[in-house]
């Protein structure tokens, strides 16, 4: 069940210093991104994270949910380098980064095997 009520939905978070000078590093030393992932299929079921602005947190939403984890690093990051143009730029990707190789360790340590289909 990918909806986030089934037992492979788990939730991670990552964490990154943002730059100084912007709204959002008014508010937060850093932005914090948190996605619940199916672990079995790698699909990011919901996302959210700690811009300053609404309309900023439901941008970077639609630009994750629905993405593979295991297929889709490399063109998540991408798009968000093309897309998002905002200061927080760099502090989300590192986060993303850091929920990516947390999401690594504990489908590792589970011993679960992504379901991909190819």
């Amino acid at each position: 069940m990918a909806d986030g009520t089934g037992r492979d939905v788990v939730f991670f978070t990552g964490y990154a210093k943002l730059p100084k000078g912007i709204t959002a590093s008014e508010l937060f030393e850093v932005v914090g991104v948190g996605m619940e992932i199916d672990v079995r299929t790698g699909t990011i079921v919901d996302a959210d994270c700690t811009l300053a602005t609404r309309v900023g947190r439901r941008f970077f939403r639609r630009l994750v949910v629905g993405r593979n984890i295991d297929t889709g690093v490399a063109a998540l990051i991408s798009d968000i380098e093309r897309r998002y143009q905002g200061s927080a730029q760099k502090a989300i990707i590192t986060a993303l980064k850091i929920i990516c190789e947390k999401y690594r360790s504990y489908r590792a340590k589970e011993g679960i095997v992504t379901e991909q289909t190819e």
